[in-house]
This record gives C-alpha cells, structure tokens and sequence, in this order.
C-alpha cells in the first residue's frame, strides 16, 4: 500500500512540475522573442544622421548646397572669432600690476619692454599710451592714444562679425526662395495635369518645405554661435575701458 501511494506522489509530483516548467520554457521563447524582434526593429530604425543626409538629399542640390555653403562659411567665421577672443582674453588686473611694479622700479622704459612681451588688446593699448610718454608727449597725448587705439582694437575684435549676420538672414531667405520655387512647380505640374491629383505633387511641396526647415535650422545655428561673440566682445570692451582707465590714473600718479 505505501508503495502504490509513494508511486502516486511521485506521479502528482511530475504532473506537476513538468507542465509548470514547460510554460516557464514557453514564457523565455516569447521573452527571448520579443527582444529578437525589439532588437531588429531599432536597427531597420534609421539614425538621426541618416534622417538628415536623406532629407537633404531630398530637398535638391540646388537650394540645399547654397544653404549648406553657408553654414560652412558662417561656422567658419564663428569659430575663427571664437579662438580669437578667447586668445584676447587676458587678466588684465594681473596686467596693471605688472605695468604699476615696472614703473616704479625702472620707469616708462621699463614698462614699455615689460608690454612688447605681453599679448592681448590691452597689452597693446598700454604700449601705445606709454609711448607716448617716453617720447615726452605728455599725459594729454598719452590719454588720447589710449582712446584712440582702444577703438582700434574694438574693431579688430568685431572684425568679420557682420559676415555672420549677413549668413543669419541669408540662410533662411534662401530656404524660402527653394519653397517658393518648389510651389510654383507643383502648380505647374498641376496645370499641366488639369487635374488636381494630391499625389502629382506631393512630392514637389516636399521637396519645397525642406529647403525652408533646412534654412531655419542653418539661421539657428549661426545665431546662437553670433550671440556667443557678440557677448564675448562685449565682455572684452568693457575689460579693455576699465584697464584704460585704470592705466590713465597711474600715468597721472607716475607722472606727479
């Protein structure tokens, strides 16, 4: 008898077990399944470089490759004014303390050597101040120089930058010009047809539409880099007129 119910459990316990294992079998195939098939679809899912390069090819070499021109000469215009005024940028407190010590141990001559070693607009603005007055012109002369090379130097640090607002309205003129060119030949398309049949010019309003996203993106692009440089410049000027006054102030100092 214990036999026969031994013999039973062992059998409860196998009609048991081996259903719930293979339903644990079925659920890891539709599992593995599920990610082969999840897996396949991200890579048949074009990347967002492809999306562009395509819809940029869509949009026609006409209007697109004016458009791609300039971005590539408004980027590299932007990124040149970028190095530059980065390399402009100098610590001009540490700078006065320098001309102030030269000063007052060896003199003008002194200084003056001290700035055709240094870089920078500000170094260059201090030098022209100052010799001035190694060349007995006076402080009158001195502070004049100071002021009228500083405009100089405003100038080289904005030099080029009209270039990239001129891109910045052209980029996007240039994408509607596309649109509007686009739509006048889907117009004729249609006239030609005498039919107004959506899918005979789907196609050309497309096309037509791209240049104008492509132009606008352009236009965002430079005008974020434009607002970058102008801030920049800002920033030096105001560096460049603090350091000028306080320059003046110690020729005033020296000078009595």
């Amino acid at each position: 008898m214990r036999k026969l119910l031994t013999i039973l459990a062992i059998l409860g316990m196998f009609a048991f077990v081996v259903p719930q294992t293979h339903a644990q079998n079925n659920k890891g195939n539709k599992t593995e399944k599920v990610d082969k098939a999840a897996k396949k679809a991200d890579a048949d899912q074009p990347s967002f470089h492809q999306v562009i390069k395509k819809r940029f090819v869509e949009g026609g070499p006409a209007f697109m490759g004016i458009v791609l021109l300039v971005l590539i000469l408004g980027l590299a215009i932007s990124i040149e004014r970028i190095i530059y005024l980065y390399l402009a940028d100098t610590n001009t407190q540490k700078l006065l303390e320098k001309v102030e010590f030269a000063l007052e141990e060896g003199g003008v001559e002194q200084a003056l050597e001290l700035l055709k070693e240094e870089k920078g607009p500000v170094a260059s603005i201090f030098y022209q101040g100052l010799l001035r007055m190694a060349e007995g012109e006076g402080l009158e002369a001195a502070e004049k120089a100071v002021i009228s090379y500083g405009n100089v130097q405003v100038g080289q640090l904005e030099k080029n930058v009209s270039w990239i607002a001129l891109f910045i309205a052209l980029a996007p003129m240039f994408g509607f010009m596309g649109t509007v060119i686009g739509m006048i030949d889907a117009f004729d398309k249609i006239e030609k047809a005498g039919d107004m049949n959506p899918s005979l010019v789907a196609r050309g309003i497309k096309i037509a539409l791209l240049t104008t996203v492509f132009g606008l993106i352009v236009a965002i692009i430079l005008q974020i880099f434009y607002n970058f440089i102008i801030a920049k410049i800002d920033k030096i000027v105001n560096k460049m007129e603090d350091a000028s006054i306080s320059l003046i102030d110690l020729l005033v100092k020296y000078s009595k």
